[in-house]
């Protein structure tokens, strides 16, 4: 009678245990999907994936939970094995059934810990994300202005060249494996000059993927715009959205960084308040 009552607390408590694996499974899943270089719907991931994610969860657990190893199964035999007393049999009996739930806590708790360490967060280095994201591309324009330097505009150069430090660790990432080009336009050559010692100064080119010789500068922006379609990149990166859209059907994949948030122009073109939040997987579209 007694058993009878505690059942169905007991089925409810797995029910509960096991809808909350199904969700942390879908999360896991949808945050990994930020790790891809292309966008996904989280809502979509999650109607797709709730079968899948059912499946697995009930396969893996009843693998854990169906029966315990062949050692506890002697051990619970010999326990409850029934001595020459009617009375020590009574109490024997009594006692065989904490037994059998000591077991079955045991076992939730072998799936709780498998499960959790199969679905364990993806802890990536930067160069695995830098990878992953550029999907394989092996060549990368990319513009300075807004993007490489704190100065948004060519007529700031002629006062001062900022580069951004925290962009840095990304862009010699990026170089490792692609043939990087960084192009601006400017309104002389002394722009060009200071551009060049700042960027240098700041360790730009202590990657032997990033060299003076592939630091482009051009009069116009049409200029810059010639640049990357005789490039012929993978990838784009540009602060300026006209740009971005008149590349749009001529490159692979585009990066639109602005710090503020913008509507997707094409498919095949992402945006970012920055370089680095791109592929440091806190901030893509």
């Amino acid at each position: 009678m007694g058993g009878s009552a505690s059942s169905p607390s007991t089925n409810q408590g797995k029910d509960d245990d096991l809808a909350d694996l199904i969700h942390r499974f879908i999360d896991s899943l949808a945050d990994y999907s930020d790790l891809l270089p292309f966008s996904v719907d989280r809502q979509k991931l999650r109607s797709y994936t709730t079968l899948a994610a059912l499946a697995i969860t009930l396969i893996l657990a009843w693998k854990i939970l169906r029966s315990p190893p062949q050692e506890t199964q002697r051990r619970q035999r010999r326990r409850a094995t029934p001595p020459s007393s009617s009375a020590t049999t009574g109490r024997t009996s009594s006692n065989a059934i904490p037994s059998t739930d000591v077991c079955s806590s045991s076992g939730d708790s072998r799936a709780q810990d498998a499960i959790n360490h199969f679905f364990q967060p993806v802890n990536l280095t930067l160069e695995q994300i830098v990878r992953h994201k550029l999907n394989e591309g092996r060549k990368v324009t990319c513009r300075l202005l807004g993007v490489v330097l704190e100065e948004t505009t060519p007529e700031e150069l002629l006062e001062k060249v900022t580069v951004r430090s925290s962009v840095l660790e990304v862009l010699h990432e990026i170089a490792k494996f692609c043939d990087v080009y960084l192009m601006e336009r400017i309104l002389d050559d002394e722009s060009g000059e200071m551009v060049l010692s700042a960027l240098s100064e700041a360790g730009v080119f202590t990657s032997g993927g990033l060299m003076k010789e592939k630091v482009l500068f051009c009069g116009t922006e049409n200029g810059r715009i010639s640049f990357v379609r005789q490039l012929e990149p993978d990838w784009h990166i540009d602060s300026d959205s006209e740009i971005i859209q008149q590349l749009a059907r001529f490159i692979k994949y585009e990066l639109h960084v602005s710090p503020e948030r913008v509507e997707q122009v094409a498919t095949n073109v992402y945006s970012s308040t920055s370089l680095e939040n791109f592929f440091g997987g806190l901030d893509q579209r």
